[in-house]
């Protein structure tokens, strides 16, 4: 068994309010909590499992078309850009979307479903709460999990994909999150999608401002890191290029030695706007021209995102 990253965005960020402020950014005198000129790097991958029988993907990338966004210094988060389509990067590994038999869908969000569409041999696994989801209407070959295989370890609820897959419920990021916990060679490869966006969240057991249910969040965070304590992890995230760099280096997590930090190096100089917005989260695109016209400066104050329900802040130019 082979688990490989298919890359498809680099050079992105997350600053530090974005990455830890999920329960609260200023002390109780007053003062920040956090650095909003604290960027940590940030990527786009998503992860493929190649059983040897099976090629099974966890999560599908971005929409082909998703336009880059344009940050600024105000920016508090920027996903990346562009090395190629989320497909380029598939089929650059070597594989045909025929031979995808399975998606283990983490969650709803537009950078982790995008492409579900594009593998119609695959049966796609979706925490039975997330099917509601607007990203997901129209397909056919959902496969709603009810997590019926009991507990894996500390977690409650889980779903066996087969021998040393598993698909465990892990709500909080959204209603329906879910986590992929892959046993090999005597580690276990802990796939996550968004538990945080950046491995000093992981560290520093901090939640990220993006989340459906805050306390959920909280409880799955904590089962998390009481999970990697107890067992050899190697923590795979999508947002950030530490998950792919844990899982070359088959880096077992140690929550009380951190890797150090490299922070990231963003020059904002010579970016061109097209009058477009993208949501940091979802992906969302808003286009003043499919708005009757409505600039995206001229939106409410307390305007939220139609996909994701984050406000203004998370976008960025595109």
């Amino acid at each position: 068994m082979e688990i490989k990253a298919v890359k498809f965005r680099k050079d992105g960020f997350y600053t530090q309010p974005f990455a830890f402020g999920g329960e609260g950014q200023v002390a109780s005198d007053g003062t920040a909590l956090y650095d909003t000129d604290i960027r940590f790097r940030g990527s786009l991958q998503n992860y493929l499992i190649d059983t040897g029988s099976e090629v099974i993907l966890v999560d599908t990338g971005i929409p082909a078309g998703t336009p880059e966004e344009v940050p600024n210094e105000n920016s508090v988060a920027f996903t990346g850009k562009d090395i190629c389509t989320y497909m380029e990067a598939f089929r650059a590994l070597g594989y045909k979307p025929e031979q995808v038999t399975k998606i283990l869908l983490t969650h709803r969000h537009a950078d982790h479903s995008g492409e579900l569409r594009s593998f119609p041999n695959a049966k796609i696994y979706v925490n039975k709460e997330e099917t509601d989801a607007a990203e997901l209407q129209g397909i056919t070959n959902i496969v709603p999990v009810d997590f019926t295989d009991g507990a894996y370890y500390n977690f409650p609820e889980c779903q066996k994909i087969q021998d040393g897959i598993y698909f465990i419920k892990a709500k909080g990021h959204t209603k329906g999150n879910s986590i992929v916990v892959v046993e090999m060679d005597g580690l276990f490869y802990m796939i996550h999608g968004d538990i945080t966006y950046v491995d000093e969240a992981l560290y520093k057991n901090k939640l990220s401002v993006v989340y459906d249910d805050q306390p959920a969040a909280r409880e799955t965070l904590d089962r998390v890191r009481e999970f990697i304590r107890n067992h050899p992890t190697v923590y795979v995230s999508t947002h950030t290029p530490q998950g792919y760099e844990n899982l070359e280096a088959k880096r077992v997590m140690d929550l009380d030695h951190p890797v150090p930090t490299v922070l990231a190096d963003f020059d904002f100089s010579m970016q061109e706007a097209t009058g477009k917005y993208v949501c940091s989260i979802c992906g969302y695109v808003y286009d003043p021209a499919e708005h009757d016209g409505v600039a995206f400066d001229d939106l409410p104050d307390d305007w939220k995102c139609p996909r994701c329900k984050q406000g203004k802040t998370k976008f960025n130019k595109a």
